[in-house]
């Protein structure tokens, strides 16, 4: 049984859709029972605001709390597992030649479903890097110092994660721009619409052209002016949409 009845016009232009970007935000990791960034704060850390912890200021003033918290998130991320929606965006990744998917989530978790070709514009959680030199480390002396130490220079390890008060990496975002600009099929996806600079790429979007299709399961600052609204769970919808694909052999 269908969730929710795929509009005619929407199947059409799914079928004719050569360029695909989709943008996916938290909404789709909480389907894999990951909490948002400000519900993870529980238990021993319900204490802290999110937002004072990531930060270049918060590391430097407490770097073990700050490493301590986000180690915690990454066993959240470890226990996680890939949902229907991640799963879905990986087989569309197969069909669909030009296709691109862009996400604000740092979980990884499109990458574990078999995307392999996932623009991460807030970095990823798995992976640290050295908050010196900003170089990806993957190997440390375990001393038992926390934070580690970076092997090649001495300095304190952090994860490779955008913070409050840091740029967002120039070319994964330009990269996002541009293609958002030259698709001809918009979907967002269990985001907000309201953290920039990803909140435009819809509306780059649609000042080209393009049809923007929004799945959420509540209302955004998007919903009125995408052409379509999906309303419901992005593990849901998504495999509706993959089945019709493949109906029309697209």
């Amino acid at each position: 049984m269908l969730y929710v009845a795929l509009p005619p016009k929407l199947i059409e232009r799914l079928k004719s859709a050569r360029r695909v970007v989709v943008l996916t935000g938290a909404g789709v990791s909480a389907e894999s029972g990951l909490p948002t960034f400000r519900d993870a704060q529980t238990g021993l850390w319900s204490k802290f605001n999110p937002e004072e912890l990531a930060t270049p200021r918060a590391f430097r003033r407490n770097p073990r709390l700050v490493w301590e918290w986000y180690a915690y998130r990454r066993k959240l991320v470890a226990d996680a597992k890939p949902n229907p929606a991640h799963l879905a965006l990986a087989d569309m990744e197969k069909i669909i030649p030009d296709f691109h998917l862009v996400t604000q989530n740092i979980d990884a978790l499109h990458q574990r479903a078999g995307s392999q070709k996932a623009i991460e514009l807030h970095g990823n959680i798995t992976r640290t890097k050295c908050f010196d030199e900003g170089t990806i480390v993957t190997t440390w002396d375990d001393t038992g110092e926390v934070p580690p130490k970076c092997p090649n220079c001495g300095g304190l390890l952090r994860p490779d994660v955008v913070w409050f008060e840091e740029a967002m990496p120039e070319a994964e975002t330009a990269l996002a721009f541009r293609l958002s600009a030259n698709c001809d099929l918009f979907f967002s996806i269990g985001t907000s619409a309201v953290v920039y600079p990803a909140a435009s790429l819809p509306h780059e979007a649609l000042a080209r052209g393009a049809t923007v299709v929004e799945i959420n399961p509540e209302s955004t600052a998007l919903t009125q002016k995408a052409d379509f609204v999906l309303t419901g769970p992005a593990g849901v919808i998504l495999p509706e949409l993959l089945a019709t694909l493949r109906m029309f052999g697209t």
